[in-house]
């Protein structure tokens, strides 16, 4: 019993589910495969989480909380050096989205196994965790859309929204690895451009996001019209 009131017991069982989470996905891991791959017993998992779904949880909370508070603490600096004028929008992109892919180089914050496993989560959540990332997100991702209505007055909020929820979208599918374009898609893709060349991916979606986000605005047809 020893191990299960280890001090360190409670992170090697939230690597392994993450490392497992990743690989597989939430439905597809089970507890066995945890505790073997942590090298402790039910009774410690029981013990340090409780559920499985405590345990996914638990394993994102960690890097979240570190994510939001620098997204945040970010976006507070660079409003504060504005000094009350509008940020730059590729300030406040790179304030939320690159902060999440500089994380990637950090394996104190979970690094790419990480990074793989929010996309994969992402793209295709349970309704549990869609609940506990719309908690975990709602603050800092208000915080961000304000500064994107400030930046950009002449774009309509509703727009901005729109966009936004499209740049999550491509980060998420992104960052998920390159498997799923493989599948989709006949391109074979270098070597030298796989998902885990960051100093690759890093500009190349930090400047399609800002591009999408800079955009010429839809045109639509008055509905009205269209109707007759």
């Amino acid at each position: 019993m020893a191990e299960v009131r280890s001090p360190d017991t409670r992170e090697r069982i939230l690597d392994a589910a993450e490392r497992l989470f990743m690989a597989h996905g939430y439905e597809g891991t089970s507890m066995r495969q945890i505790t073997g791959e942590a090298g402790v017993n039910l009774a410690a998992v029981n013990y340090h989480l409780g559920s499985k779904e405590a345990l996914v949880q638990e394993v994102f909370r960690r890097r979240l909380d570190w994510l939001n508070d620098e997204r945040m603490r970010v976006l507070n600096a660079m409003e504060a050096e504005a000094d009350g004028k509008p940020l730059k929008p590729s300030q406040i992109v790179d304030g939320f989205f690159g902060t999440l892919l500089r994380m990637a180089d950090d394996e104190r914050r979970g690094g790419i196994t990480f990074l793989r496993l929010l996309g994969r989560m992402l793209t295709d959540p349970s309704e549990f965790i869609r609940a506990f990332f719309a908690h975990e997100y709602s603050e800092v991702i208000d915080r961000y859309k304000e500064a994107l209505f400030k930046a950009l007055p002449d774009v309509p909020k509703a727009e901005i929204v729109w966009r936004f929820h499209f740049m999550l979208g491509a980060t998420s599918y992104a960052i998920a690895g390159t498997d799923a374009l493989r599948v989709v898609t006949d391109w074979q893709i270098e070597e030298a451009d796989a998902t885990d060349r960051l100093d690759r991916l890093v500009p190349r979606l930090m400047s399609f996001l800002l591009g999408g986000l800079r955009a010429p605005l839809p045109q639509f047809s008055d509905a009205e019209a269209v109707g007759k």
